[in-house]
């Protein structure tokens, strides 16, 4: 049986790396005593795969991860409703399943399969709901040369195709993006750069509120978000 899980990413944790995250999630799932398969070999390792890696610093309430269970664990055998509860205890604080879904057999990764990001961008204080609308700017440019540095080298990208949508949120005081994950990401820190040219990037903020796929055509989420779960303290907007 294989699972996939949604979960949140929240607060102090957000300063985790993505690797030191995998390593809190496999002591949490050995806490909650969930039976998860291992690879064969000197070193076995647990079947865990993880969507696309969080950029450090940034939040999230759309992380996914996919667990294969041992062989002998039937459908029937796991309480779907219960096990979001149930691993969130096991869990550092920030961390919390907010659904568990079985994955089908076949299934393309998330790695494979997640062709786009919607991200929120603030900073109190520093950004207006001014800035904000004038990041749309962004949209009309026919080219957004930024330079990156990735293993030692400097290259000029255009990122403008990487840029699906930027628009306020319900309440002015936030940026919604939509970028495209296929290829070299965009990331958020990089789009702030782009967008509020006069605040230091470091200073905004960056939440992940959805993963998407393309469904022949159709915009679908990896897992939806439950109506009735509570995200603490994220603000409603996220919910557009």
């Amino acid at each position: 049986m294989k699972l996939r899980l949604r979960a949140t990413k929240l607060g102090k944790v957000r300063f985790t790396s993505h690797r030191d995250a995998a390593r809190m999630w496999e002591r949490a799932l050995r806490r909650a005593q969930l039976p998860v398969a291992f690879t064969e070999g000197f070193t076995p390792r647990p079947k865990i795969s993880f969507g696309l890696a969080l950029p450090t610093g940034a939040e999230s309430i759309a992380e996914y991860v996919d667990i294969e269970l041992q062989r002998d664990i039937a459908a029937a055998d796991v309480d779907l409703d219960t096990l979001p509860e149930r691993l969130s205890g096991a869990l550092p604080n920030g961390f919390d399943v907010l659904a568990a879904v079985e994955r089908s057999h076949g299934a393309d990764s998330l790695q494979e399969s997640v062709t786009s990001c919607t991200w929120q961008l603030w900073s109190d204080g520093r950004l207006t709901a001014d800035d904000h609308r004038a990041a749309r700017r962004l949209l009309d440019a026919s080219e957004l040369v930024l330079e990156r540095e990735r293993k030692g080298k400097r290259s000029a990208d255009d990122v403008r195709p990487m840029i699906l949508d930027l628009r306020p949120d319900l309440t002015g005081d936030r940026l919604i993006a939509d970028l495209a994950t296929i290829g070299r990401a965009l990331r958020p820190g990089e789009l702030a750069e782009l967008a509020y040219p006069h605040v230091d990037a470091r200073d905004v903020r960056a939440l992940r509120t959805h993963q998407w796929l393309d469904d022949d055509g159709t915009r679908r989420e990896v897992i939806a978000l439950p109506a009735d779960v509570d995200v603490g303290t994220t603000p409603q907007a996220v919910l557009t």
